[in-house]
């Protein structure tokens, strides 16, 4: 097991780098960190992380640290600012040394800081910064409690050491990567507990409404991680935290050894009395599923370039359709084992994920190695053309997981789950290559798959997907797209139809339409002469426009100009825009790869 993911407690000792963390001003949005350096270096260095593991982008996270300053004793002390996040403090050697700091927090999601008079939450990496050269000493976090909120609760996956009831105190860390690894959520949040595989499990979930059915999700959410540890053999954590944020309108996750920050929509929570589990339900659940696989893949079996976390620069890696992919992969599928959905309801997840990437032109410029490389400047800065030219490493690496499965079932040898153990065996829970992959696949089945790895991984043909599913008793057959599939188009319908992105080679594109377009109505010839109608969405075309219609003349608005462009039809009946439908054609055969 890696070193910064420990699982043991900590020896009550003063620690050599100690941070004390204060809400400093709750309607500023600002905390404030003390941070005390028991022996400095002379000229000691220290630095704030440019991005946090798990989500790969550089943030900049420096751009909300302001007044820093140092002293040792009562002495001020110089500091020089060297790059964007990183300073040198002209201290001496030995004596200890303190630096004070404030960070604004105003970022809602699961990866920066937030606080005002309702919650507060933060990661390390935006609030504590590395002490240069003493990365791998004992680190101690205290968080002080503010009289303002005296009712805020604190939870953490971090070791406690000396703590109030209410969770504010001291906590220890066995190094900075740890220290960094739990975040931190604050306010008066429900919480419940419940044990998985024997380890003790907290729920803590803030801003959720009356209706919340906090019983349910306690329930379910065991279920998943009983799953998980069954599907691994063990859990290599001995506490886990999860944070839960429910706002309006949110979605997403981040993993950490022992925890996770998660946010989603007050629609998804389950509600008491009500039994049948909503879409934003089971996607929550396997929100919740995607990120505790991860306690296994990504957090502990990881990227070899990713050992250690280099935290001043991008970290590349081709292998993200592995450690995102496959988790992709098994979220949902550990929800059908746990019992939580109907194979009704996984076949209807698998098939978005299919049309998703089918209907994607950039598959055929960018493969799933490619696309995990160019994450830090492709997949988290999305734009007009980002469907034109990438294509997700969560979504057809899930894709290239299923095929693997698949295949590994058809020759009947072993299954991908064999593999994931093997590889964590192999792997020692820590750095792996793809070199690792290729070498399990042989000794698991006799055979080489290179050549599957470099056409699923490293090129950009469409996956044998369908043939596979075929063979285990699930057909797909092309349906009827939708009107922006058929167009060409990826839009946003409120009064008037937005174009937000103009797919490659489609019907729209040919017109002339371009990303950014509002297109406002309609013009056409009809047997009683032109006519003209007001758009709002696109399934009011088949309300205007007669069956067998070729042509027709849409009206958009482009930088204040208005615009006529004339825009092909595409035949009523077309089944030329990738669009699946699964249907069962055998039960046994399904429940064979769905059931273990």
């Amino acid at each position: 097991m890696p070193l910064d993911c420990p699982v043991t407690d900590m020896p009550h000792t003063t620690a050599p780098v100690h941070y004390r963390v204060q809400l400093h001003d709750l309607h500023a949005h600002l905390f404030r960190v003390t941070l005390t350096i028991a022996q400095p270096s002379a000229r000691q260095r220290v630095s704030l992380p440019v991005w946090i593991p798990g989500s790969y982008l550089v943030r900049e996270f420096a751009k909300n640290l302001q007044q820093l300053r140092a002293r040792q004793g009562e002495e001020s002390v110089a500091m020089h600012q060297l790059s964007k996040h990183q300073w040198e403090v002209d201290c001496e050697a030995g004596a200890p040394l303190e630096l004070e700091y404030e960070v604004s927090a105003y970022d809602t999601s699961v990866r920066t800081a937030w606080l005002d008079a309702r919650r507060g939450f933060f990661n390390g990496t935006s609030l504590l910064l590395r002490v240069h050269g003493q990365e791998a000493l004992t680190h101690r976090l205290q968080v002080q409690a503010s009289p303002e909120v005296p009712h805020w609760q604190l939870a953490t996956g971090m070791t406690a050491v000396a703590v109030d009831e209410q969770g504010f105190g001291t906590y220890a860390a066995a190094n900075y990567d740890e220290l960094v690894d739990c975040p931190v959520e604050m306010g008066t949040f429900w919480s419940g507990h419940f044990n998985a595989g024997g380890v003790p499990h907290r729920f803590v979930v803030a801003g959720a409404p009356a209706s919340f059915d906090g019983e349910r999700l306690l329930a379910d959410t065991q279920k998943i991680c009983e799953a998980e540890i069954a599907f691994w053999g063990t859990a290599p954590h001995a506490s886990y935290v999860f944070m839960l944020n429910v706002t309006h309108d949110g979605y997403g996750g981040l993993e950490h050894c022992n925890s996770t920050a998660l946010i989603c929509s007050r629609p998804d929570l389950p509600r008491i009395g009500v039994d049948k589990a909503s879409d934003g339900y089971v996607q929550l659940l396997g929100l919740i599923s995607h990120e505790y696989f991860h306690t296994w893949n990504v957090k502990r079996l990881r990227p070899a370039e990713l050992v250690p976390y280099n935290y001043d620069q991008e970290n590349y890696t081709q292998l993200l359709w592995f450690f995102e992919g496959f988790t992709s992969y098994y979220d949902d599928l550990l929800l059908r084992r746990a019992g939580l959905i109907d194979t009704a309801t996984y076949l209807k997840l698998i098939t978005k994920t299919l049309n998703q990437v089918q209907q994607t032109p950039g598959r055929q410029v960018q493969s799933v190695a490619a696309s995990s490389f160019d994450a830090w400047v492709k997949y988290y800065r999305q734009d007009e053309n980002t469907a034109n030219a990438t294509v997700s490493y969560y979504t057809k690496g899930t894709l290239v997981a299923m095929c693997l499965d698949l295949k590994l079932r058809q020759e009947g040898s072993t299954t991908l789950d064999d593999i994931m153990r093997a590889l964590w065996l192999r792997c020692r829970g820590d750095a792996m290559t793809e070199a690792d992959v290729l070498a399990v696949l042989q000794e698991r089945t006799g055979r080489s798959w290179q050549a599957e790895l470099q056409a699923w991984v490293h090129g950009t043909e469409d996956l044998p997907l369908p043939s596979l599913l075929a063979v285990h008793g699930i057909q797909p057959d092309a349906d009827k797209p939708a009107p922006a599939q058929a167009l060409g188009l990826r839009v946003q319908e409120t009064h008037s139809v937005l174009l937000k992105q103009v797919l490659r080679g489609g019907l729209a594109e040919q017109a002339g339409m371009m990303a950014g377009d509002e297109w406002y109505g309609i013009e056409l010839a009809t047997a009683n002469g032109p006519q003209a109608w007001r758009l709002a969405k696109l399934e009011e075309l088949d309300l205007y426009v007669a069956r067998g219609t070729t042509q027709i003349t849409a009206l958009v608005a482009r930088d204040r100009q208005l615009l006529r462009l004339p825009l092909q039809l595409p035949p009523a009946t077309t089944t030329a825009i990738a669009n699946y439908k699964l249907s069962v054609t055998d039960a046994a055969a399904v429940e064979r790869w769905l059931g273990h």
